[in-house]
């Protein structure tokens, strides 16, 4: 043993101060302070405490089996058990029930599958591979043409709050709500339903698993359909000899290098009251989104750009130009100074609240998200109902209780004389085969 190893092990003798083992054999911060402060999200709640515990103590295992940070079973139990943490409460709890041996021997089995796990598991290489195959998604999504009729709009809001949601999970697997999408698309709730199943027919997304419960979103995977990959990026919508799920609103197909759409920008504006359906809308953020301070375009480069109709073009930049969104000089539309910004768009809040009440918006987002959530309470009740119910739900016994001994098997009722009650639930009459008489 190395004097230093001597000096933190024991700091009576006058050497430095024992490091806790989440220090010395280092923790994720994610995973460090699920271990320190327990569960505050309520991410790893369970249909009990029992089973909440277990779920957070099963998360622990798989964070310390990973790669490089390969956990001992004597660390795990010095951290759970025999340290105050909040996060090996219901590992203390169990030593306190069925002994330190099995609380030990539990704890070990845990950590054993979870290194199991996260051996089958495929290799994680680094945030940055996952940010470039966010990227990459994005990139096909900003070069498709999306019209502003037959459900594309939505689509594009769909795809965008997708890939923000894909970028704070690190990856393009993610977990999403349909109230939550809609929260972030600033749409009704049916909008994001029907948008999911096109998506899914089109090859944007993939249904991993399905949400259930009051804590658990349905798990998605974001990805760039075939037709479109490099194989078969020719092919265009309604080739072949079925139709395409998309043709109604044109689709994503070859279009010209000019024509592309700052997702990120609109991703800042489509959930504001001032782009709701009723207000600017979807093709007002893309004309924001295209536009710039300094540089003006016209109708016609607008055209091109967002491959929106000239007749939605002027109607939406009359509307932008009124609200002072957009300046207009001798035919030619220049983003609004209060709105330009470090990343070329910046949504001032006032400004857009300006715009809501102006077009008669202001107050729709907050109004569906206070809904929302009166329905979340609704289905929670509902969930704790239908518990209820079945646990307090007992078998239907059709034989009452005295009419059969439970030791002889003897019938002590005679108006029961007869009858096969080998199962009190289900007394059946016996009656003969060929003729249906009784027996």
């Amino acid at each position: 043993m190395t004097s230093q190893s001597v000096q933190e092990r024991s700091p009576a003798r006058g050497g430095r101060r024992a490091l806790p083992v989440w220090e010395r054999r280092g923790l994720s911060a994610r995973m460090r302070r699920l271990l320190l402060e327990g569960d505050v999200t309520g991410r790893y709640g369970g249909s009990s405490d029992s089973d909440a515990g277990y779920r957070l103590t099963m998360a622990l295992a798989v964070g310390c089996s990973q790669p490089g940070r390969a956990w001992m079973p004597a660390d795990f139990f010095q951290a759970l058990l025999y340290t105050p943490t909040a996060g090996g409460a219901w590992a203390r709890h169990l030593r306190e029930r069925k002994g330190t041996d099995y609380a030990e021997a539990k704890l070990a089995a845990m950590l054993d599958k979870a290194r199991r796990l996260v051996a089958g598991a495929p290799v994680i290489t680094c945030r940055q591979d996952a940010l470039e195959a966010i990227e990459a998604v994005r990139q096909v999504v900003e070069e498709q043409q999306w019209s502003a009729a037959g459900g594309a709009g939505s689509d594009l809001k769909n795809l965008i709050a997708r890939l923000m949601l894909c970028e704070r999970a690190g990856g393009l697997e993610h977990t999403a709500s349909v109230r939550q999408l809609a929260e972030a698309m600033g749409c009704a709730r049916a909008t994001v339903e029907a948008s999911n199943r096109r998506l899914v027919e089109d090859g944007w997304l993939v249904l991993l698993r399905s949400g259930s419960g009051k804590l658990h979103g349905s798990m998605w995977r974001l990805k760039v359909p075939d037709r479109l990959r490099p194989h078969g990026a020719a092919q265009t919508h309604g080739a072949g000899v079925g139709r395409s799920p998309t043709a109604g609103y044109r689709g994503a197909g070859t279009v010209p290098a000019a024509r592309s759409t700052d997702t990120r920008a609109i991703g800042s504006l489509m959930h504001h009251d001032a782009f709701h359906h009723h207000g600017h809308g979807l093709s007002g953020a893309r004309i924001l989104a295209c536009l710039d301070p300094l540089d003006g375009l016209d109708v016609r480069a607008l055209r091109e750009a967002t491959g929106l109709h000239r007749s939605t073009i002027q109607r939406r930049l009359a509307r932008l130009v009124a609200d002072g969104l957009v300046a207009e000089l001798e035919g030619r539309y220049y983003l609004a100074s209060a709105l330009a910004g470090p990343a070329r768009l910046h949504p001032e809040e006032e400004l857009l609240n300006d715009s809501a009440r102006r077009r008669a918006t202001r107050g729709r987002g907050r109004a569906r998200r206070e809904r929302h959530q009166v329905e979340r309470a609704r289905y929670q009740r509902w969930l704790e109902e239908r518990q209820r119910r079945r646990n307090c739900r007992r078998a239907l016994v059709l034989v009452p209780e005295g009419v059969v001994d439970p030791a002889t098997g003897e019938v002590h009722d005679e108006r029961w004389r007869g009858w096969d009650l080998s199962d009190t639930r289900h007394p059946t009459f016996p009656y003969t085969p060929t003729t249906g008489q009784v027996a």
